[in-house]
């Protein structure tokens, strides 16, 4: 039996090593808002009101350290830009904080791209296209592709 597909992934919990400077980058560079703080062991963000979308907690332990590179865990989760003139506004919020990129593309369907946090969790920012311009194969199947994504002009057509 399959999911029902009206089912989403509705908020994220992360592990931090310091709370305030996680706090100072999903705040101040990506822009959600603070819901509830719980002390200096969590706090709890959203956009639009929401009760929280980014869960922050230091509960494995203050200054813990950052999972080593190549193991399992997490490799990113996605922030879901509503048009391509707010995705482009985010990335101005991440690039005007200096925050590097690793990566931009364009997956046909969507366009995204690629950060990490100060903890070293990955972070997609993105938007879908309309689903009309999904490119798609000769049997109708989805037909995703990755290809580099211009930054410059996303951001040229966007203001």
């Amino acid at each position: 039996m399959a999911i029902d597909p009206r089912a989403r992934i509705g908020h994220v919990h992360l592990t931090v090593s310091d709370l305030d400077r996680a706090l100072s980058f999903y705040r101040d560079v990506l822009g959600f808002e603070v819901t509830s703080r719980y002390g200096r062991d969590a706090v709890f963000l959203s956009a639009g009101g929401y009760h929280h979308h980014i869960g922050l907690n230091t509960w494995a332990g203050r200054g813990a350290p950052a999972p080593a590179p190549e193991t399992t865990g997490l490799y990113h989760f996605a922030i879901l830009y509503p048009d391509r003139r707010a995705l482009a506004a985010g990335l101005r919020r991440v690039l005007d904080a200096g925050v590097p990129l690793e990566g931009a593309a364009d997956h046909g369907v969507s366009e995204a791209i690629y950060l990490r946090d100060p903890d070293g969790n990955g972070i997609e920012l993105y938007r879908d296209r309309p689903e009309h311009e999904w490119p798609r194969g000769p049997d109708g199947a989805i037909a995703m592709h990755t290809r580099a994504l211009d930054v410059e002009r996303l951001l040229a057509d966007a203001e």
